[in-house]
């Protein structure tokens, strides 16, 4: 930063009184500390204690530590609060309430992209955390997939498909019109494919199951719709191509009376924002940045109904999804953060001049240069992937087992008749 301390040490050395010096001294630190990066202003360290809730299955105490944080947070994290709650109850399996909650989320998310003048003149002086926080784009995306979900659950498939043409209508305009190096979301896609399979729309039904092939090809057992409908379609080049690729999955039409069972399950933490410091160009400074860390590995998840067991297949990674996504704005944010930069050392310039002392226009910049960290805060509800399992059973009830290790859960479903059930399972 030696280019910017320059800026703030031209003002004429002149001596100003030693209380002048200190009372300024003391307004320019208070005024850096009000966009300090403490605990109190920490999303991330205030909600440690509801996370840890929300990852041991205690959703009603993660949802009141929530609520009572809801009540005394800043303004700019009410965004992370209301998809934090959702997710919690998402994962309690209080499908409706869930809804709620991301609706809410999703109309704060269309206010927030209209950029605040004064806010972003803020942020130059201070540091990104003092910004709403406005989502990264695949969280915005995850919000749909979620309340797809949700709906599903709920019986409603209509709501569900709305949302699941929204996920990719949205990453098509990113792709399509800002050019951003993003690929659609092969869950969507998947949990497409199985809505209008089990409204009986085959055509609908093999095109979104293609392309979620398409995004990952290492479909194994889960491309047995694929090939199935590929044949029921007459798409004869498409079932000679995948019946080769899968030659080992068993894809008979389904009988009268067979149901199908399709397992989601939402597995691991999403990765964790933390800092690094990236060169800018040939400056020399060195800016402040965050970068994803993964939280562990996901750990296989086996899914087992009646005699049949199956692993299930992770069909999106949010761990590479965040990191690309992620890695996308960094040249635009060492940008806002050089600009920073800049802002800060022309303050202290005009501390020096207005004060007569270099010394005083030197403190100034590094208190106000004191606060700049990168923002931290992000999605941390999430899971770091969404496996599937599927499964062809008799129509009535049916225990499933879902077997993470350490912590194995059950349920019951009841599977109707040419109908395809969908469960959705948080594992940690």
């Amino acid at each position: 930063m030696s280019n910017l301390l320059d800026i703030a040490t031209q003002a004429p050395r002149v001596s100003a009184s030693p209380a002048a010096r200190w009372g300024l001294l003391f307004v320019v630190a208070m005024s850096a500390l009000g966009f300090g990066t403490g605990c109190a202003s920490d999303y991330v360290a205030r909600t440690a204690s509801a996370r840890s809730a929300y990852q041991s299955s205690d959703y009603p105490r993660a949802l009141r530590e929530l609520e009572g944080e809801q009540k005394e947070a800043p303004e700019r994290d009410q965004l992370l609060l209301l998809l934090d709650k959702g997710m919690v109850l998402h994962a309690a399996g209080q499908w409706e309430e869930s809804t709620k909650a991301l609706g809410q989320a999703d109309e704060l998310v269309s206010q927030l992209d209209i950029t605040s003048v004064s806010e972003e003149a803020g942020v130059l002086l201070s540091n990104e955390r003092r910004r709403a926080y406005r989502g990264e784009d695949f969280e915005k995306l995850m919000i749909s997939v979620l309340q797809a979900l949700n709906y599903t659950e709920l019986g409603r498939d209509e709501d569900a498909l709305v949302e699941v043409r929204r996920v990719n209508e949205r990453i098509e305009k990113m792709i399509i019109e800002e050019k951003k190096p993003y690929e659609q979301l092969a869950i969507a896609r998947y949990l497409g494919g199985v809505l209008y399979e089990d409204q009986h729309e085959w055509d609908s039904a093999f095109i979104d199951y293609m392309k979620a092939y398409e995004l990952e090809p290492r479909l194994g057992g889960l491309a047995e719709p694929l090939l199935r409908l590929a044949k029921k379609t007459g798409r004869d080049d498409a079932y000679a191509t995948l019946s080769q690729k899968f030659a080992d999955v068993a894809h008979d039409p389904l009988g009268p009376g067979d149901g199908q069972l399709v397992v989601v399950v939402e597995a691991g933490l999403s990765p964790q924002k933390e800092r690094a410091s990236r060169d800018y160009g040939d400056s020399g400074d060195l800016i402040e940045v965050p970068v994803y860390r993964d939280r562990g590995g996901t750990p296989p998840v086996r899914v087992s109904v009646d005699s049949k067991s199956e692993r299930a297949v992770t069909v999106t990674s949010l761990a590479r999804v965040a990191q690309v996504h992620l890695n996308d704005r960094i040249g635009r944010m060492l940008a806002k953060q050089l600009a920073g930069a800049v802002a800060k050392a022309g303050v202290a310039a005009g501390v020096g001049a207005l004060t007569k002392s270099k010394e005083l226009g030197l403190l100034a910049f590094l208190v106000l240069n004191a606060g700049n960290q990168a923002d931290l805060r992000s999605w941390l509800s999430l899971p770091a992937e969404f496996q599937v399992a599927r499964f062809r059973l008799p129509p009535g009830k049916h225990t499933v087992q879902v077997d993470a290790p350490g912590r194995p859960t059950t349920h019951q479903v009841e599977v109707k008749p040419g109908r395809v059930e969908v469960l959705v399972v948080r594992s940690y």
